[in-house]
């Protein structure tokens, strides 16, 4: 709910600070008093348009601050949350407007846009008025309204699922038609380069491969003949295994005669041969596995220079290449089993078609239901609110085709009005007047009491055009409105007023030769008197103060 609002420097207010209270808030006052700057103000909070009109003469910004006391699951604080600003006990909404309009918006005193400040003001605080509405009055939300009314929350759910799962299905069938008519349209270029690469037959690794064996080769003579040298140099008639051979020969004839001292040597010399002998023979094996012959440079030069070709020419690198020979090889394969997998996503299709409609006829069979229900209640409340010859019609219609079906089914609801006998039926906004409009929004709220989620409710001269017995049922029904939601109506009549579980008056006051508004809370007593001026006009009577203590009296 609104807990507190605090302004400065709008119109005729210089500085005001008020706390709310829940239950039915009445603000009373002569005509021209500063109401509507009160309600001016609040919508400037909550991201009405700012006029630079409303700052205050002489003064260089106007600034208002509305305070919220919510639960942590209310959507404005999952807006709050969404966005990723602070959440927190309380959601405080300010708005800055400079005396040469420009504004800035703040919501726990972080910078927002003014839009993201009205995403969330019509979340918590609905008017309705002669001059300003939103809320019930927009068609949009009247389907939501309907679902809530009717309990339709698991049939809603339900057809929503349904076209998720609908939607999912023909989505896929959507990319695989379209990945279809593009494996189509390059069928040829497919085959082609298919073939092209079946024929290369390329392997992950292999430039790297050729290019070492390709340095290798033409090295080949220049290594060879350092191969030959090292060759001749470990096995030749003067070579290293000679030599070994020799010294171990010689000093084993003799090491039994050196009590030992000989063993550690030829126990190296005989390491030395054996090391010896496996470099020798890995220096054959190198030797014999370089081929001289200029025929497999020239091969190997081919194939390399072949593959780097390959990958040029698909904008890939050669390692690339086998996996797409994999790619274009399956969007080959995809135009061959094309009849079957659409087909069969077709009958998918179907299928969730058939099972979101049907989901979505048992909504539409419940909100016609609800439809009845909530206007029959509707016409039980419009006679005491002198709307007897008013009719109230919740039209349930189907969308027309498929285009109007979506996630909240297939129907189009709309909330609509004949405020005379014979009339046709139209929008609430364009058929109503004001004071009839603010009372079919009374009428309607205190049907959907329980349903809804904005705290805050403010009627603004709902009263207007009536009096006695009809201003007195409007009274009841904003009191037992209060009960469920905080309401803040500005009124005229005592009747209404009397019915107020708080009460403040908007007055005027010249200080300093400045006219300025304020607003007083009103104790018991004063109350009383305020009623009874209202009762009597400018000479408040006794009684007039009996009449008012009667009507305070009466709410209990």
């Amino acid at each position: 709910m609104l807990a507190a609002l605090s302004i400065r420097d709008v119109v005729l207010i210089e500085r005001l600070s008020l706390a709310w209270a829940r239950g039915l808030c009445v603000l009373t006052g002569e005509t021209g008093a500063g109401k509507s700057i009160l309600l001016d103000a609040l919508g400037l909070a909550l991201g009405g348009r700012g006029d630079s009109t409303l700052v205050r003469h002489g003064a260089e910004q106007a600034s208002v601050t509305a305070e919220f006391d919510l639960p942590p699951d209310h959507p404005a604080m999952e807006i709050v949350r969404e966005q990723g600003l602070e959440a927190e006990d309380t959601l405080v909404l300010r708005r800055v407007l400079s005396a040469d309009g420009r504004s800035r918006a703040y919501v726990n005193d972080q910078a927002v846009g003014v839009a993201l400040l009205r995403r969330i003001g019509e979340s918590l605080v609905e008017v309705h008025g002669q001059f300003e509405t939103h809320g019930l009055l927009d068609p949009r939300t009247h389907r939501g309204v309907l679902d809530d009314f009717g309990g339709l929350s698991a049939e809603a759910g339900r057809a929503r699922e349904a076209w998720a799962a609908w939607r999912q299905v023909e989505e896929a069938r959507a990319n695989a038609d379209a990945e279809i008519r593009r494996a189509r349209a390059e069928e040829d270029y497919l085959r082609h380069a298919v073939a092209e690469l079946d024929a290369l037959d390329p392997r992950e690794g292999e430039e790297e491969e050729l290019a070492e064996r390709r340095a290798v080769l033409m090295h080949g003579e220049r290594l060879m003949e350092a191969l030959n040298g090292a060759s001749a140099e470990l096995s030749g008639d003067r070579g290293a295994e000679r030599a070994i051979a020799g010294a171990l020969r010689t000093l084993s004839r003799i090491a039994d005669r050196a009590a030992g001292r000989l063993d550690p040597v030829i126990a190296g010399l005989d390491r030395a041969a054996a090391e010896l002998a496996e470099a020798v023979a890995a220096l054959n094996a190198v030797s014999s596995s370089i081929d001289m012959d200029p025929r497999t440079l020239e091969k190997m030069e081919e194939r390399l220079f072949a593959l780097r070709a390959a990958a040029r020419k698909h904008g890939t690198s050669t390692d690339a290449l086998p996996a797409l020979r994999r790619e274009l090889a399956g969007r080959l394969a995809l135009i061959e089993d094309q009849g079957d997998r659409l087909q069969v996503l077709a009958q998918q299709s179907a299928q969730a078609r058939e099972a979101y409609l049907a989901a979505a006829q048992a909504l539409s069979a419940g909100r016609v239901r609800a439809a009845g229900r909530l206007d029959k209640a509707v016409a039980a409340e419009l006679p005491p609110l002198k709307l007897d010859k008013a009719r109230f019609a919740t039209v349930v219609e189907p969308a027309e085709g498929e285009a109007g079906w979506g996630p909240d089914g297939i129907d189009r609801v709309a909330f609509v009005v004949a405020t005379n006998p014979g009339a046709p039926p139209g929008p609430l906004a364009k058929i109503a007047s004001g004071g009839e409009l603010a009372r079919f929004m009374l009428a309607l709220k205190v049907v959907l009491a329980q349903v809804g989620t904005v705290p805050t409710l403010v009627f603004d001269e709902v009263d207007t055009g009536i009096g006695g017995a009809v201003a007195d049922a409007v009274g009841e029904r904003l009191a037992r409105l209060g009960q469920t939601h905080q309401v803040l109506v500005v009124t005229h009549s005592p009747q209404v007023a009397a019915r107020g579980a708080h009460h403040w008056r908007v007055q005027k006051a010249t200080k300093g030769g400045r006219t300025m508004t304020d607003v007083v809370a009103l104790p018991e007593p004063e109350r009383r008197e305020e009623i009874a001026r209202m009762l009597s006009g400018a000479t408040v009577t006794e009684e007039a103060r009996a009449a008012a203590a009667k009507l305070i009296a009466a709410r209990v």
